[in-house]
C-alpha cells in the first residue's frame, strides 16, 4: 500500500513538474512569438492580394525540408505543401502549393486565395470526403536568423474538389506544436506529441488529441496505461485492426546550464479503442516488442503507408552527441513494419546487388566527397541537358529543363568505397542518405522529394525526386535530379545589413527581386509616402489584426510598436 500511494505521488509530482515547465515556456516564448506576429501578419497582406485561383506549369519545386506530401485519394496527383530552407544566413518558410501529375509527370504551382501562413514541420491527412480534403495542423515559422520560433496552432482543409482553403476555428485543441504527427482515424483526426521551442526553453508533448470530422469539435483523450514519454517526430500509423502505433521520435532534456541531451527513441506502443468505439471511447496505450529486423536508432526519418496496410520508414539521421559537438551519420535504408505479424522488416531490393556498406557521405567536411556520385549513377561523361519548350492551353509558355544521364561505357569511376559487388551487378541507383524528407505513396509506388544532408559546417538542402515501385522492388527511378554542389551556400556574417523580411519571404518574391533591381516594397507603403503619414493611416489596421488574434489591449500595443518598428526600419534603409 505505501509503494502504490509513493508512485501515485511521484506520478503527480511529475505532472506537476511538466505542468510547471509548460508554464514557464509558454511565458517566455510568448514575447519572441508576438515578435514574430508582425511578420506573419506581413506575409499574410501579400497573400491576400490574391483573389483568384491561378494554376501555373512550373518546374520541379525548389529545394526544401519539413514540407508535406500527400497523395490526392481520388486523383493520380501528389499535393506538395509549405516547407523551409536555409542557405547559411537565412532561413526561408513557404506556403506554397505544388501539384504533381504522375501520369504526365508535370508541376503546377496553384496559387490559392486565403491560404494557411507560411510553415515547415506541420501535419498534412488526405481524407476522400467531399471530393476529398487535405487538413492541415500546426508546424512552426522561424524568424529569418532562425533563432526565434512561432508554433501554430491553428487547423486548415484545403477542399481538393473546389481548390479553397479554409480556416476551421474550434475551442480546446491542441496547443502550438511543431514535429506533433497526426493520422485519419475512422471519421477523426488523431493528433499526438510534437514540440514547442522558445529561445530559452522548450518542452516535449506525449498529449492525444482527436478531431470529428462530423462535428467540427476537437476532444482531449485521457488513454489509461503506460504510454510514450514526451517526444516529436516519432512514426504514427494506423493498423489493419483500427489501432494506433507509435514508434521512435527524439526529444532532448537539460543535463545542465545550457547543455542539453538528446534522446532517439526506438521503443514502441499501441494506442487501441476499446470496442472500435468512436467518440468517447475508452483509450488503452500498450507497449509491444515486434519481432524482426529493427531500425537503428534515429532521428528525422519519414513514414508512409505502404501496400498491404504496413507502414515504410525511409532514412533519417543517427546522431553521436559529446559534450560540444554533435555529428550525424545520414541513412537511406528502407524498412517495413508488418502490425499484422508485429514484425520489422528491411526493405531490399532485388535489382542491382546492394551489400551492407557504412553510408557517412553526409558528414564528410567537403560537400564534393558526398556528392561524387550523384545516386551511385556515375558516369564517364557529364549529364545531357535537354531543354524544351511546353505551350500550355492558356498560351502560357513554359521553359522545362531536364537532366539525362549521358550513355557511355560501362566502366565506373574510382569510389572512395568498396563497392565491387554493386558494380558487378550494375550502377546502384539509390537516394543518397538523407533526413527530414517527404514521401507519399500512391498505386503502390512510393515517392521521394528533398530532405536534407549536412556537409562539414553545411547544411545541404535537396530537390531531387524519386519513385520505387513497392511490388516489384527492383530499383529507385530518378524523376529530378538535382546537383547540391551548384546550391547557394552563404557563410555566416556578424553583419545585419539584411532586411527582417527577406529571410521568410518564400521563393517566388526572392526570384522576382533577384531578376531586376528593384525599390524596397512594404505592402502597407504606398510609393512616395513618408514615414509621419504611413503611421496613422495604418494604426488602425494594425489594431484590428492584433484585436482579432487575442483581443488583447496590452498586445494590441505590443503588436502596434513591432509593426512600427518595422516600418520604421524600412523607410531608413529606403532613405
Amino acid at each position: 500500500m505505501g509503494k502504490k500511494g509513493k508512485k501515485e505521488k511521484k506520478v503527480r509530482g511529475a505532472e506537476k513538474t511538466a505542468a510547471k515547465m509548460e508554464k514557464k515556456v509558454s511565458k517566455r516564448s510568448r514575447k519572441e512569438e508576438e515578435d514574430l506576429e508582425a511578420l506573419i501578419a506581413h506575409f499574410q497582406t501579400l497573400d491576400a492580394k490574391k483573389t483568384q485561383i491561378v494554376e501555373t506549369p512550373c518546374p520541379p519545386p525548389s529545394p526544401r525540408l519539413n514540407a508535406s506530401l500527400s497523395a490526392h485519394p481520388e486523383k493520380d496527383e501528389l499535393i506538395l505543401f509549405g516547407g523551409e530552407y536555409f542557405n547559411g544566413q537565412k532561413t526561408f518558410l513557404y506556403n506554397e502549393l505544388y501539384i504533381y501529375n504522375i501520369r504526365k509527370d508535370t508541376w503546377t504551382k496553384v496559387e490559392i486565395p486565403s491560404p494557411p501562413p507560411r510553415r515547415c514541420a506541420h501535419q498534412a491527412v488526405v481524407v476522400p470526403q467531399g471530393g476529398g480534403q487535405l487538413w492541415i495542423f500546426g508546424g512552426e515559422f522561424a524568424s529569418p536568423d532562425g533563432e526565434q520560433f512561432y508554433h501554430y496552432k491553428d487547423l486548415w482543409v484545403l477542399h481538393l474538389a473546389t481548390k479553397t482553403w479554409e480556416q476551421v476555428r474550434s475551442p480546446g485543441g491542441p496547443s502550438g506544436r511543431s514535429g506533433h504527427r497526426m493520422v485519419a482515424w475512422k471519421r477523426q483526426l488523431i493528433l499526438f506529441g510534437g514540440f514547442h521551442e522558445s529561445t530559452r526553453d522548450y518542452i516535449y508533448y506525449n498529449d492525444v488529441y482527436a478531431f470529428d470530422l462530423d462535428t467540427f469539435t476537437w476532444s482531449k483523450l485521457s488513454p489509461s496505461g503506460t504510454g510514450p514519454t514526451p517526444r516529436s517526430g516519432c512514426q504514427m500509423s494506423v493498423t489493419p485492426q483500427g489501432s494506433i502505433v507509435i514508434y521512435g521520435g527524439y526529444s532532448k532534456q537539460r543535463v545542465k546550464k545550457d547543455v542539453d541531451k538528446g534522446t532517439q527513441h526506438s521503443d514502441m506502443f499501441l494506442l487501441k479503442s476499446e470496442e472500435g468505439r468512436e467518440g468517447s471511447g475508452r483509450w488503452v496505450w500498450t507497449r509491444i516488442n515486434p519481432s524482426g529486423t529493427k531500425p537503428t536508432p534515429r532521428s528525422g526519418f519519414s513514414v508512409a503507408m505502404a501496400p498491404n496496410s504496413q507502414t515504410l520508414l525511409f532514412g533519417g539521421v543517427c546522431d553521436e552527441e559529446e559534450e560540444e559537438s554533435l555529428e550525424g551519420d545520414f541513412l537511406n535504408d528502407l524498412y517495413f513494419y508488418d502490425a499484422t505479424k508485429n514484425r520489422w522488416f528491411l526493405g531490399q531490393l532485388k535489382g542491382p546487388k546492394s551489400e551492407k556498406r557504412k553510408r557517412r557521405r553526409g558528414t564528410k567536411a567537403e560537400p564534393e566527397g558526398a556528392n561524387e556520385q550523384e545516386c551511385g549513377k556515375a558516369s564517364a561523361q557529364a549529364p545531357l541537358e535537354v531543354v524544351r519548350e511546353v505551350v500550355t492551353e492558356d498560351g502560357t509558355v513554359v521553359t522545362i529543363k531536364q537532366m539525362f544521364t549521358a550513355p557511355g561505357p560501362s566502366k565506373q569511376p574510382q569510389s572512395d568505397e568498396d563497392d565491387s559487388p554493386e558494380e558487378a551487378g550494375g550502377p546502384l541507383v539509390e537516394p543518397r542518405p538523407r533526413s527530414n524528407a517527404m514521401l507519399a505513396v500512391k498505386h503502390g509506388r512510393l515517392y521521394l522529394y528533398g530532405g536534407m544532408f549536412e556537409a562539414g559546417d553545411r547544411q545541404v538542402t535537396l530537390s531531387d525526386f524519386y519513385c520505387l515501385d513497392l511490388h516489384k522492388m527492383d530499383q529507385w527511378m530518378v524523376l529530378v535530379e538535382a546537383d547540391p554542389d551548384t546550391q547557394e551556400w552563404l557563410e555566416e556574417t556578424d553583419s545585419e545589413d539584411s532586411d527582417a523580411g527577406e529571410g521568410a519571404e518564400g521563393g517566388e518574391e526572392d526570384e522576382d527581386s533577384s531578376e531586376e533591381d528593384q525599390e524596397p516594397q512594404h505592402p502597407l507603403v504606398t510609393p512616395g509616402e513618408e514615414f509621419a503619414d504611413y503611421l496613422p493611416r495604418t494604426e488602425q489596421y494594425w489594431v484590428r489584426l492584433a484585436r482579432d488574434d487575442a483581443g488583447s489591449e496590452a498586445k494590441e500595443k505590443r503588436v502596434l510598436k513591432v509593426a512600427h518598428a518595422m516600418a520604421k526600419a524600412f523607410f531608413d534603409d529606403s532613405a
